[in-house]
C-alpha cells in the first residue's frame, strides 16, 4: 500500500522567486523555447548529469544548454513537472517528473514517467549550475510505495502538480 505524505505538508506550497525561475525553466524546456531558456539561464551555466545515463557529459553555456533541451524535448515529446522545491540562499533543490515517450513511439503510446531530483545554484537571479540525479530508463522510474497522487504530484492522466499546476498547458513542439 502506498505511503501517504506527511499531514503537515501544505496542499499548495508557496513558490519563492527561485522556484518560479525553475518552473519557468522547465516550461521553456517542455516548449523548446530558446528565448524562455535564455531568460532563466546564466550565460555561464553548467548542467551536470548522473552517469551512466546516455549523454551524461556536462553541458556548458546557456546557448548550448538551450539547444540541448530543444532537441531532447522534440525527440522525447517530454514534459517536466516541478513536484516539490525548497530554497535557501542562492540554492534551490527540487523533485521533478518528466513525462515522455521513447523515440519512435506512436503518439498514442503510453507515456513513461521518470522521477528525479536536481540541485540548482543561482547567480544574478538566473540558474548558474544544475546537478541532476535520476536514471533514464525505457520504463517508469519512481519511488516505490510512495503515494504520488496524495502528495499532489503528477500522475498518469494528470501531468501537473500542486506546485506546478500550469505544467500541462505547455507542450513539446512537433517537428
Amino acid at each position: 500500500m502506498p505511503h501517504a505524505p506527511q499531514a503537515d505538508a501544505p496542499p499548495h506550497p508557496a513558490r519563492d522567486p527561485q522556484t518560479e525561475t525553475v518552473r519557468r525553466y522547465y516550461e521553456a524546456c517542455t516548449a523548446g523555447d530558446l528565448d524562455g531558456l535564455h531568460a532563466t539561464l546564466h550565460p555561464e551555466v553548467v548542467h551536470y548529469f548522473l552517469a551512466p545515463n546516455t549523454g551524461s557529459a556536462p553541458v556548458r553555456g546557456a546557448a548550448h544548454l538551450a539547444r540541448y533541451w530543444r532537441k531532447a524535448t522534440r525527440m522525447l515529446d517530454a514534459r517536466w513537472v516541478v513536484e516539490s522545491a525548497i530554497s535557501q540562499g542562492p540554492q534551490t533543490v527540487i523533485e521533478w517528473s518528466m513525462w515522455w515517450r521513447p523515440p519512435g513511439a506512436a503518439p498514442e503510446a503510453p507515456r513513461i514517467v521518470t522521477r528525479g531530483a536536481e540541485f540548482f545554484r543561482f547567480r544574478d537571479g538566473r540558474i548558474s549550475e544544475i546537478r541532476s540525479y535520476y536514471q533514464q530508463r525505457p520504463e517508469t522510474t519512481e519511488l516505490d510505495g510512495y503515494d504520488h497522487a496524495a502528495a499532489g504530484w503528477s500522475v498518469p492522466g494528470r501531468e501537473r502538480s500542486a506546485l506546478h499546476p500550469e505544467a500541462d498547458r505547455v507542450s513539446a513542439p512537433r517537428e
